[in-house]
């Protein structure tokens, strides 16, 4: 069974909320000094999905990134969980990309990779939080989607997918290939053992530019973006605190019931 994975490199969650900062004119994070990116944290549950399947029925585990070199780090990641080969899609072509713009950067080199069963994404990345990647690549590769998989199996060709929905969860069946996004239900990710950090830590991840994967410089014109991000800023947060009073109990709950119906 051969499965593609997709992962995205962020900014480390767990960043105190003083070191975060943005760029307002570029509309872009400005990465912390001394803290490394991350793996997404529901990318590496996709990657424990498609471990999960390479445990019952062999096969091999192809994970793509686009992001500068850096983003060999994460496919080192991928492999130390049991991942085999990885390649990072970096090119100045691929710079601040919407979602359609990735996924055609990642369905180009699908293609070139070829001959896979399975595509594997996140629900949505841990850091915009769109969700869109994936079911733009499956409808871009012209394959059946299903997104917020807790569970995975492959039965005789096909594939078995618990889905979760509001009121619980779904079973559906889909043929292979097709792309499904993992959700965080499907458990925590393996951590990688002694034998995968030596193997990943070996191993040379190859960079493909545009020219490599045969991507078609008007698809990636930054004037034909389909979304434009018109505004970043951090949240501010503000809080009051108001002492409700009175000479009884039963005084101080009347003016509490008061001053509750003037704020509704």
């Amino acid at each position: 069974m051969n499965i593609i994975v997709c992962v995205k490199q962020v900014q480390d969650p767990e960043i105190p909320p003083a070191k975060f900062k943005i760029d307002p004119e570029t509309k872009q994070v400005i990465p912390p000094p001394g803290v490394p990116p991350v793996i997404s944290v529901f990318d590496e549950r996709a990657v424990e999905a498609a471990c999960r399947l390479k445990d019952k029925h062999k096969g091999k585990i192809t994970v793509l990134s686009v992001g500068s070199a850096k983003a060999a780090d994460v496919i080192k990641h991928a492999i130390s969980m049991g991942a085999d080969d990885g390649y990072v899609l970096q090119d100045p072509a691929f710079e601040n990309l919407d979602s359609f713009g990735t996924a055609y950067v990642l369905g180009k080199a699908v293609q070139k990779i070829g001959n896979y069963d399975l595509i594997l994404c996140g629900r949505y990345s841990a850091d915009w939080g769109a969700g869109q990647v994936g079911s733009i690549l499956a409808e871009m590769l012209g394959i059946p989607v299903v997104t917020f998989a807790c569970d995975i199996q492959a039965i005789e060709k096909k594939l078995r997918i618990k889905r979760m929905v509001k009121d619980g969860y779904e079973i559906l069946e889909a043929p292979m290939p097709s792309l499904v996004t993992v959700s965080s239900e499907i458990g925590l990710p393996r951590l990688p053992g002694g034998m995968g950090l030596m193997l990943a830590r070996k191993k040379q991840i190859p960079i493909w530019k545009a020219e490599d994967i045969g991507s078609e410089p008007s698809q990636l014109d930054r004037t034909n973006v389909h979304i434009e991000v018109i505004g970043l800023s951090i949240p501010t947060r503000k809080t009051e605190c108001e002492y409700i009073t009175g000479n009884t109990p039963t005084e101080a709950a009347s003016h509490l019931a008061e001053r509750l119906v003037k704020l509704m």
